[in-house]
């Protein structure tokens, strides 16, 4: 795989930063420059649980925020796709309303680990 390959999932791991990097109730764009690959992904806080997520809508495989960040529907309940509607659960990733029934985003395995975001597993 070239550097510029675009990656589904990250090694275990991987401190992402502090758990406050992340407000709660909201959601951050994370993107990891590795050895094979950039990988583009995002983590939704709710107190002390985060659920990570593969940057990329089932739907159309575009990355799922326009603006930088913008992952939630504006009362922040659920994740939205802001090229095509589609929403999910936050604590599932699955389908919930659009154009994608039946599929879910793709889990990035993310914990926190005293206090710090860690990656969890993957290639």
């Amino acid at each position: 795989m070239s550097a510029d390959a675009r990656l589904a999932a990250t090694p275990a791991g991987v401190t992402l930063g502090a758990l406050d990097i992340v407000p709660d109730d909201g959601a951050r764009n994370f993107v990891l420059q590795l050895r094979a690959g950039r990988f583009h992904g995002f983590v939704v806080r709710r107190g002390d649980a985060v659920f990570g997520y593969v940057d990329r809508c089932p739907h159309m495989g575009l990355p799922l925020a326009q603006v930088l960040d913008a992952y939630l529907t504006p009362d922040g309940g659920l994740i939205a796709c802001s090229w095509h509607a589609a929403l999910f659960d936050v604590a599932s990733g699955a389908c919930v309303g659009g154009p994608c029934p039946g599929t879910r985003l793709t889990a990035w395995p993310v914990e926190v680990v005293d206090g710090r975001l860690v990656t969890m597993g993957g290639d």
